[in-house]
C-alpha cells in the first residue's frame, strides 16, 4: 500500500502489534489481589522515559492522586498522551520545574494547556513553548482511533479525518490509497502506552471495574495499555461484581494494580460523585503566574504531603466535601439507579 503523504510528526511509540504481543505474552492473567498503595504501584510500575496515558474526560474522572504521586517521585523523560488532557497536563507540568528535570519529554497533542472555560495554564504553556518537549499534533478523535487500534490488535486503523489539514500535515499519520476503492484515507497508528493510569468508581481487588457515566477512550485505552494502575473509589468484593457482570466495564486481566483512593479525582468531577472544586482549581491557574508562589503552593500541596488525603485536606476539600456532592446532583435524575 503505497504512502500518498506523510505528517511531518515524530511517531514515538511503536505501532507493531508484533511487539506489543511479546509485551503482554508476559502480562499474568490470573486472578490475584492487586491492591496496593498509590506510591507502590508508580514505584513498581513506572520507570524513566516510559509513555504514559491518562483517563477520564477533560476535568471529568482524572486519577488526580495516582498523577500527584509520579509528580512527587520524580519520574523522567516520559511520553504523554494529551488526550482530552486539561488539569491532570497541568499537574504534570509541574514535574518540569527548574531544578527538578525534565519530567515531560514528549507528548502527542490533540487538547492540552488549555482547562476548557477557565483558561490556559501558564505553566503548561511555559512547557511547551521552552523547546525542551517535543511534541506531534493529533486531535481527540484521532487520537482515540489510536488507542482503539492498539485495543483491535492492529497496527493502524484508516479515517477520513484530518485530510487537507494542518493537523494532518504535522502529525504522525500517513495518507493512503484505499485498496478497495482507491479513495484516500489516513493511515492512523496504534498506541500501545507503556503504562496507563484510570479512576474509577469501583473495583474489587482483582481488577474488574466500573465507571460511571461517559467512558469515552478508557475501554480502549485500558486494553491498549502494556501495565495499568487503576484507582478507585471503592474497593468493593468480587461477589457483588458477579452479582451484575454487565455492568463490569474493565476486566481484571487488563489491570496491575489497584489503589483505593476515595476522592481520587479531586479536584477534578467525579460523575454521580462530587463536583470539581472550582475554587481550588482557579487556584492553581492564579499562583501559576508567579513562579515563587507556584513553588511555595507546589510544596505545600504536592510535594510535602504523604498522600492524596492529606492534599485533599490542605486544599480545603473535605470542608467543602458536602457542598461538591450537592452541586453533583442538583440535578437528581441525572443520578444512576
Amino acid at each position: 500500500m503505497d504512502t500518498l503523504e506523510q505528517g511531518s510528526g515524530k511517531l514515538f511509540t511503536d505501532p507493531s502489534t508484533i511487539a506489543a504481543r511479546a509485551d503482554f505474552r508476559q502480562k499474568s492473567r490470573a486472578m490475584t489481589d492487586k491492591v496496593m498503595s498509590v506510591s507502590d504501584a508508580v514505584g513498581q510500575l513506572l520507570s524513566d522515559g516510559d509513555y504514559l496515558a491518562i483517563g477520564g474526560f477533560g476535568g471529568d474522572r482524572i486519577p488526580t492522586a495516582v498523577l500527584h504521586e509520579i509528580v512527587r517521585q520524580n519520574r523522567q523523560d516520559l511520553g504523554f498522551a494529551g488526550h482530552t488532557s486539561t488539569h491532570d497536563f497541568q499537574v504534570m507540568c509541574a514535574g518540569n520545574l527548574n531544578g527538578r528535570g525534565r519530567m515531560l519529554a514528549r507528548v502527542d497533542c490533540a487538547y492540552v494547556v488549555g482547562l476548557e472555560a477557565r483558561g490556559l495554564s501558564r505553566q503548561a504553556r511555559r512547557v511547551m513553548e521552552s523547546g525542551e518537549v517535543e511534541f506531534t499534533e493529533w486531535t481527540n478523535y484521532t487520537l482515540a482511533l489510536r488507542f482503539r487500534a492498539a485495543a483491535m490488535g492492529v497496527p493502524f486503523l484508516p479515517a477520513h479525518t484530518t485530510l487537507g489539514t494542518d493537523t494532518m500535515r504535522h502529525s504522525a499519520a500517513r495518507k493512503i490509497e484505499c485498496p478497495f476503492t482507491g479513495e484516500p484515507l489516513v493511515a492512523v497508528p496504534a498506541l500501545y502506552p507503556d503504562l496507563a493510569v484510570i479512576h474509577v468508581h469501583e473495583s474489587d481487588p482483582y481488577g474488574n471495574c466500573r465507571i460511571e457515566g461517559i467512558s469515552v477512550a478508557d475501554l480502549d485505552v485500558a486494553r491498549a495499555a502494556k501495565r495499568l494502575i487503576v484507582s478507585c473509589e471503592r474497593l468493593i468484593t468480587n461477589d457483588e461484581i458477579r452479582s451484575n457482570p454487565a455492568r463490569t466495564a474493565i476486566p481484571y486481566y487488563c489491570v496491575d494494580a489497584v489503589c483505593e483512593v476515595p476522592l481520587g479525582s479531586y479536584p477534578g468531577n467525579m460523575p454521580y460523585e462530587y463536583y470539581s472544586d472550582e475554587e481550588h482549581i482557579r487556584q492553581w491557574l492564579t499562583v501559576e503566574e508567579d513562579s515563587d508562589e507556584y513553588s511555595r503552593f507546589l510544596e505545600h500541596h504536592l510535594f510535602g504531603v504523604d498522600d492524596h488525603q492529606e492534599y485533599v485536606r490542605r486544599a480545603g476539600g473535605l470542608d467543602r466535601l458536602e457542598e461538591l456532592r450537592r452541586l453533583e446532583f442538583m440535578d437528581s435524575s441525572s443520578r444512576p439507579e
